[in-house]
């Protein structure tokens, strides 16, 4: 098959900024991880992308942009624009050096059991911006079709695990905003699914204090103490017993509706941080077999806390990250989405029966010509 040089574009649920990737693929195997970079977005730009948060709850359209969804889907693509366009200029790179652009866009609701998902960002404005194809819009013809939707990277995760000597089976983990898994077994289809909050709460939490946006290190979660009673009331609730598929939307597990106790600070981030933890760990009992690795991608790859508390949570399996093994534990998202917009520009399945709960596998995306003309 072909080789495809694509770039992979990813904004996240835990709104901090834009990752971006360049892979060389066939839409099979990965011939090629290049460069990444990262664009984090100003105070104001969250702020705007918080507001569209809230004023997507209410939506029933999926194409509906009412009030200031329109400006946060101008800055989502104008954002994204200029990432792309200063990526090809460090790097050396013209717009006919790259076959495709993976435009993820910025989700603001995900509601798969009423056939709803939207991600703000015009892949055709962006297309026609950059005069490179855009691939755009994945996850609608799965959730039309009576998939999760979520997660999409299950099919990148079983690529990349190709390259790697670890024993199986074994999940990857993504703690973006809310954390996902994907389950690899050999001559097993993989499995995969969102295992509840990632960094979103910790955030979301921080923000609501006044302190710092995330919790670096989880070294403020690392002066606090958990809330046992808390993690376990939120682990009771029938999401964790439910067996994958299953997707969440953001606000699924937000603040004003988990009732956090008045705690401090680091309590607080310490708290959230154990719920992250054991959420993910609590995935094993619906797994075929108990994992033997985990490895842990996305920006709570970063927080020691989360690491500490997961080891602890799934001992004596193997816990590492991304990046000791030569992978991006940041841009691993944004270089799925270069690979997944290789496979939709040439027709091959992103989702299927293990991963999101369609019923056969499927296409997604669009894909928009460089001239819209």
């Amino acid at each position: 098959m072909s080789i495809c040089r694509a770039i992979g574009l990813m904004s996240g649920t835990s709104l901090d900024g834009i990752d971006i990737a360049l892979v060389d693929t066939d839409g099979e195997r990965l011939h090629g991880l290049g460069p990444t970079g990262y664009r984090p977005y100003t105070q104001a730009e969250r702020a705007l992308l918080r507001e569209a948060l809230a004023a997507a709850a209410t939506l029933s359209d999926r194409n509906a942009r009412p009030g200031v969804l329109v400006d946060a889907e101008r800055l989502v693509t104008n954002t994204h624009a200029e990432m792309v366009a200063a990526f090809l200029s460090d790097h050396g790179l013209a717009a006919g050096d790259i076959d495709i652009v993976g435009f993820h866009g910025q989700t603001v609701l995900h509601r798969p059991a009423q056939k709803l998902t939207v991600q703000i960002g015009d892949g055709h404005a962006l297309a026609a911006r950059l005069a490179i194809p855009v691939a755009f819009d994945f996850r609608a013809a799965d959730v039309a079709a009576g998939g999760e939707g979520a997660p999409l990277v299950a099919i990148y995760h079983q690529a990349l695990a190709t390259t790697i000597d670890r024993p199986r089976p074994l999940v990857i983990v993504n703690i973006g905003g809310i954390a996902n898994v994907t389950y690899l077994a050999d001559s097993e289809a993989p499995l995969a699914c969102d295992t509840g909050p990632g960094n979103a709460l910790i955030d979301d939490f921080l923000h609501a204090r006044g302190g710092p946006s995330f919790d670096e290190g989880g070294m403020i979660a690392a002066r606090g103490q958990v809330d046992e009673a808390f993690v376990r009331r939120i682990l009771a609730y029938p999401f964790f017993a439910a067996r994958p598929p299953k997707s969440l939307d953001r606000n699924d597990f937000a603040l004003a509706s988990i009732a956090l106790p008045e705690l401090s600070v680091e309590d607080g981030a310490a708290t959230l941080a154990a719920l992250t933890a054991r959420a993910i760990a609590a995935i094993v009992p619906h797994l075929p077999q108990t994992p033997a690795c985990w490895i842990i991608a996305g920006g709570g790859a970063r927080n020691r806390a989360i690491l500490r508390m997961l080891a602890e949570a799934v001992a004596p399996a193997r816990v590492e990250t991304a990046d000791a093994l030569g992978w991006s534990a940041d841009a691993l998202e944004a270089q799925a989405f270069a690979y997944l917009a290789v496979r939709t520009l040439k027709g091959m399945p992103i989702t299927f029966p293990t991963t999101t709960g369609v019923a056969r596998p499927m296409t997604g995306g669009i894909v928009v010509a460089r001239d819209r003309n």
